[in-house]
């Protein structure tokens, strides 16, 4: 009787910083690592997550996650995602501190194992100065993929950069006379960007409460509510 002869199984190597990897390679080895919550592939290069510090990463991003949740509760047709995959090009699959889309008729899709497809309209990173990928490589793949628009908050240099995609660059928004940034595709998304750096969430939410008393962002959910209705 012949005996079979079995394949010896390939080893799938795991992720390491510095990888150079296709978009296919990154995620099968990421799949392989559960216990690894932040892996990124950006402009084709793998960067590991690092322990995070409560007063440099956790509390930011916490109130980042508030505003933008607090917007989105009165923004039927909008989905907010806190450190989701997605699947920009074949050279970047970031997973962004927030990110804020619009379900139908957006930029984006979701694939049918789960991910975000395309760029979400506005993305948030909490990053550690303008020495950071976030404002290099991360500015880079956002714009060349269309992210509308894309907020920094760069915290050990205690400044909030918000950029808007104007003919294929990004113009940096400046904030009115009473320091507040308007988002230019999310109406009555307003951002008082004092109150925010020095910690004071009940004044942000405040600001972002009179943003969504205006018509513009009435008239925001009404064409929301009409593109759910025409999907």
């Amino acid at each position: 009787m012949t005996q079979s002869i079995t394949k010896p199984t390939r080893k799938i190597r795991h992720l390491e910083n510095g990888d150079h990897l296709t978009r296919l390679e990154f995620e099968t080895r990421y799949q392989q690592m559960p216990h690894v919550k932040k892996a990124e592939l950006i402009e084709g290069i793998v960067y590991m997550g690092s322990p995070l510090r409560i007063n440099k990463h956790g509390a930011p991003h916490a109130n980042i996650m508030g505003w933008l949740g607090f917007y989105s509760a009165y923004t039927n047709g909008v989905q907010l995602g806190d450190n989701c995959t997605v699947r920009l090009d074949p050279e970047n699959e970031p997973q962004p501190d927030a990110l804020l889309r619009i379900e139908k008729g957006g930029q984006s899709t979701i694939s049918e194992d789960g991910y975000v497809e395309g760029a979400p309209e506005l993305v948030v990173e909490i990053a550690a100065s303008k020495v950071s990928i976030d404002l290099h490589d991360k500015f880079k793949a956002y714009r060349r993929n269309q992210v509308q628009e894309y907020l920094v908050w760069r915290v050990e240099d205690d400044e909030f950069d918000s950029f808007r995609l104007k003919e294929e660059k990004y113009i940096k928004l400046q904030p009115d006379e009473k320091g507040i940034i308007k988002s230019e595709v999310y109406p009555g998304l307003w951002l008082d960007i004092n109150a925010l750096l020095r910690g004071d969430l009940a004044t942000v939410l405040e600001v972002l409460q009179q943003g969504i008393a205006t018509p513009e962002h009435q008239n925001f959910v009404i064409q929301l509510s009409k593109s759910r209705d025409n999907s």
